[in-house]
């Protein structure tokens, strides 16, 4: 039961990385109907910026509380504006001029986007990982037992987990909040259903696309810090495979849906660690996509996704 309820708390810390990205995932196809396959990649670019600026400000594990916490409120607000000037300019040479072409065109340019962001970071930061030294430790013992066989087992969850999940928690809630009681979100909702009617009614379409990939980075950016002070490295290619999980989130949860995009994540995360925990690690990719599989052929529309009705 103990080994069981510290694989459980990995996994919702794990997910909760995941569903952050996801939500990125699902905002940009609820209103133009397009996989940013280049969000990854501005996950990975939060992450390396925030290493950056961590880095140039000498902050360590022993550095105060205060000097942290300035530390990375300055980390946050710098990686999510690079971050969203990348994502921007992404849907003005990616997006914007293709929008009224076939749906394989800026499929095409986003996937060429991602690799351009690979390389750039590659190039300019080369190739090998950045490690840094834990910035925030300490955390709480919830259970602890003898083993018979000898030995102790105890069950943490540490300061950084409980702040991933509770961030994840805040900004899920705000965004959904945003996309349901404010005027931007009535905007997105509007390009949702159609975009040339929004534009009739004298919604500005084109800047209610380009804030949704603004809000779609920084959330890829915050991520990528939780990223980068949960595991205390990064490199140019942790956007290709997290980008992955995170758009099979997206899938899985029903892309388009924010509360899906983050359920999706945490089953997502906790599949790949209870899989890793109690069988072989090598295959916790192959299980993963099973599942997704395997929910897709019996809800297509996803586990929160809402049906899709074509109107004649």
């Amino acid at each position: 039961m103990e080994y069981f309820l510290q694989q459980l708390i990995n996994g919702l810390t794990l997910g909760s990385i995941y569903g952050l990205i996801a939500i990125g995932y699902t905002m940009v196809y609820g209103i133009i109907g397009m996989i940013n396959f280049a969000h990854g990649d501005v996950f990975m670019v939060g992450s390396m910026v925030s290493f950056i600026v961590l880095l140039a400000l000498g902050v360590t594990g022993g550095s105060g509380a205060f000097m942290i916490i300035f530390a990375l409120a300055l980390v946050v607000v710098i990686a999510m504006l690079i971050a969203s000037v990348y994502n921007w300019t992404i849907e003005r040479v990616a997006y914007r001029p293709l929008r009224g072409s076939f749906r394989l065109a800026p499929l095409i340019s986003a996937i060429g986007m991602s690799i351009v962001l690979q390389e750039f970071v590659r190039i300019a930061q080369e190739g090998r990982p950045k490690p840094m030294q834990p910035l925030i430790t300490g955390g709480y013992e919830l259970m602890h037992r003898t083993l018979a066989e000898g030995g102790d087992f105890t069950v943490k969850i540490s300061n950084m987990q409980i702040m991933i999940i509770v961030s994840t928690l805040v900004l899920m809630t705000v965004f959904t909040m945003l996309i349901q009681r404010t005027a931007l979100g009535r905007a997105q909702r509007a390009c949702e259903q159609d975009t040339k009617m929004a534009s009739l009614l004298g919604i500005n379409v084109d800047r209610t696309i380009s804030i949704t990939f603004i809000l779609g980075a920084c959330l890829a950016a915050f991520a990528g810090l939780m990223f980068l002070l949960y595991y205390n490295v990064t490199d140019f290619f942790i956007g290709f495979l997290a980008g992955i999980k995170a758009f099979t989130a997206a899938v899985l949860g029903g892309i388009g849906s924010i509360p899906g995009a983050m359920l999706g994540g945490l089953v997502i995360g906790m599949i790949e660690v209870m899989w890793s925990a109690y069988f072989s690690v090598e295959y916790k990719d192959v299980a993963a996509f099973t599942v997704l599989v395997m929910v897709l052929i019996f809800m297509p529309q996803g586990l929160l996704g809402k049906p899709e009705v074509e109107k004649i």
